[in-house]
């Protein structure tokens, strides 16, 4: 399942929410895009998973522009001000919520029986805004391929809560090891720290070209 963003913009000039973008995430090849304007993050995670038209250019999934399509197939996760979950909620809290927006069984042992399987039965009372970054995108990303038909994620500037880069980048590789496709919207000293090639941004770019990010 391939998404690409091909020069994808909203607004113009140098105080528009989204500059073009051109990245490509696809099944064994995570994406990496650093936006860094105030809402920039927000406003790319909801054009790239399909919530959201880009002004300019395009959003295709496997060769198609099918938002219906995008946004079945991809989660937002973590994403401020749209899929963030209150800090104050425990894990099982959490869990409990997104099981039950799953369409699954969110009594308690089921919760638990979630948590154990993702190594977090001793965060079980852990309020989010305290749990560890690899944790936290760990819980988060796990519970949203739970949804029907979920394929792939759009991981929202998990740097921001801090920790180290390299530990959430694996639990974006476990889940592209599993065949789900995963862009991850980050910033500049995320991707410079973990050695990670930014897609180019261009405001000015008329034709973009797809650009695959190294895994």
């Amino acid at each position: 399942m391939r998404l690409e963003l091909l020069g994808a913009a909203v607004g113009d000039g140098p105080g528009a929410p989204l500059a073009p973008l051109t990245v490509t995430a696809d099944r064994g090849i995570p994406g990496f895009v650093a936006v860094e304007t105030e809402n920039g993050p927000t406003v790319a995670s909801l054009v790239a998973g399909g919530r959201m038209a880009p002004e300019r250019g395009r959003v295709l999934l496997d060769g198609s522009d099918d938002a219906d399509a995008i946004r079945a197939s991809f989660a937002l996760v973590d994403t401020p001000g749209v899929a963030e979950p209150f800090g104050s909620l425990t894990v099982s809290q959490v869990a409990r919520e997104e099981l039950a927006l799953a369409g699954l069984r969110s009594d308690r042992a089921s919760v638990s029986l979630l948590v154990e399987s993702l190594g977090l039965d001793e965060h079980r009372r852990t309020r989010l805004h305290a749990l560890p970054t690899e944790r936290r995108v760990r819980l988060l990303t796990e519970l949203a391929v739970l949804r029907p038909d979920v394929r792939g994620v759009v991981l929202t500037t998990p740097e921001r809560h801090g920790g180290d880069v390299h530990a959430w980048l694996d639990v974006v590789g476990d889940l592209v090891a599993r065949d789900y496709t995963v862009l991850t919207v980050t910033s500049y000293a995320a991707l410079a720290q973990a050695s990670i090639p930014s897609p180019d941004v261009d405001d000015d770019a008329p034709s973009p070209t797809p650009e695959s990010d190294p895994s």
